[in-house]
């Protein structure tokens, strides 16, 4: 049970990040300022969660000490070359993109319509597996498509206010941020996956704030918006984007699997629109709930399936 509400709260905890951007940016803050800050607070807690893991490891080979295939299990997991380092900071480039333009996306459209949109990274992966594999989708996963396709014209609110009413600005750079998670997902999981999750959460958070701080220099830093709301915000972000959710995720995944992660990753969406429409004040109808449930069973289909027809499975507790 435990590791399941690890990935469940890790997934909340996504879900929080764009209210916190809509509330920076009435602030008067910028896009560069806003994610600076946030992977500069995540770059932070990430290398000191390293230093811990390292000190916890060299106790265990002390402690260990008279079993030398333990001490070189250790350094094996924490030994990387640079070659793997710099593979690693380029595999956390996609997520810094991401940020920034899913965070870009807010300033033309509603917070409950950029997290819909960067939810159809759920069926963009299924299409370049697709297409990476030569291989057609089966039956269910086409059921799937159809299910996720339906459940975001309604939550899009498409089927109440029609296109006219969308500025377009946004929606491609909603789009846009859904293809580069996409990339993310595909690319982090194949990212020296021999290695500490912290190791690789570190150099990862690396590449990714060093990309943005060359696209966008952290005057922030010198400036004095850190001693003001700027820190406050970073520390959000931060905590609640770039530190808690991978932690969370390496804690879980292993123990539940990648298609039960899926469904319990997909609570990020309601807590999205719920924040939207309590703290944002942005109306969400009856009928886009009904879109987002739509989303969150079409995420969670193909795994209930595969569960029904293997009724014995059980889940680490």
């Amino acid at each position: 049970m435990k590791y399941l509400l690890s990935v469940l709260l890790g997934a909340m905890c996504y879900g929080i990040l764009s209210t916190i951007v809509v509330k920076a940016y009435g602030k008067g803050y910028t896009l560069g300022e806003v994610v600076g800050s946030q992977l500069f607070v995540g770059f932070i807690l990430v290398w000191g969660l390293v230093l811990l893991t390292k000190w916890r490891e060299r106790r265990k080979v002390q402690v260990n000490s008279a079993s030398a295939e333990g001490a070189t299990q250790v350094a094996a997991s924490s030994k990387l070359t640079w070659k793997q380092k710099l593979f690693l900071m380029a595999a956390g480039t996609p997520t810094a993109i991401t940020g920034l333009l899913y965070y870009e996306s807010l300033r033309y459209i509603s917070n409950s319509l950029a997290i819909i949109l960067l939810f159809q990274f759920t069926w963009m992966g299924v299409l370049i597996h697709a297409i990476s594999q030569r291989k057609r989708p089966n039956g269910i996963m086409l059921l799937t498509l159809a299910v996720l396709f339906g459940g975001t014209l309604l939550a899009a609110g498409i089927a109440e206010q029609g296109l006219s009413k969308f500025n377009w600005t946004g929606v491609l750079l909603g789009l846009l941020s859904a293809v580069s998670y996409t990339l993310f997902i595909l690319i982090s999981g194949k990212a020296v996956p021999s290695v500490h999750p912290a190791y690789r959460s570190g150099w990862m958070i690396t590449g990714g704030m060093l990309l943005v701080f060359i696209l966008f220099p952290p005057y922030f830093l010198f400036n004095g918006l850190l001693g003001g709301d700027l820190l406050l915000f970073g520390l959000m972000l931060g905590t609640f984007g770039a530190f808690l959710p991978p932690v969370l995720f390496a804690i879980g995944v292993p123990h539940i699997g990648e298609g039960m992660t899926g469904i319990l990753g997909a609570s990020e969406l309601p807590v999205a629109v719920m924040l939207s429409s309590i703290v944002l004040h942005e109306h969400v109808s009856m009928l886009q709930w009904m879109g987002v449930l739509l989303v969150i069973m079409g995420v969670a289909l193909p795994e209930m399936i595969k569960r029904l027809r293997r009724p014995n499975e059980r889940y680490s507790t």
